[in-house]
């Protein structure tokens, strides 16, 4: 008997912040249309993941998946980086 995982969510975000072990804070921005008015709107986000190796630095793009909890407030891994910062 085989199971089938469900795909998981993926987002695309900068890294704004290291301090912490193992962890970088990453800061999503999305765009939406407001629903009365039309005007496209920037929403931000940020979510706690997972960096196994401590590779990540400020500024880098990377893209994150969701996963099970690894903490109280990190529910998110790190796949890879997409950019380096400058």
């Amino acid at each position: 008997m085989e199971t089938k995982r469900n795909l998981r969510k993926q987002r695309i975000g900068i890294v704004v912040g290291t301090s912490m072990n193992k962890t970088v804070k990453v800061e999503v921005t999305t765009k939406m249309k407001h629903e009365k008015y039309g005007k496209f709107i920037m929403r931000k986000k940020r979510y706690l993941a997972h960096d196994e190796e401590n590779t990540c630095n400020e500024g880098d793009t990377v893209r994150i998946m969701e996963t099970r909890p690894l903490s109280k407030l990190k529910r998110w891994r790190l796949v890879e980086i997409i950019e380096r910062a400058k």
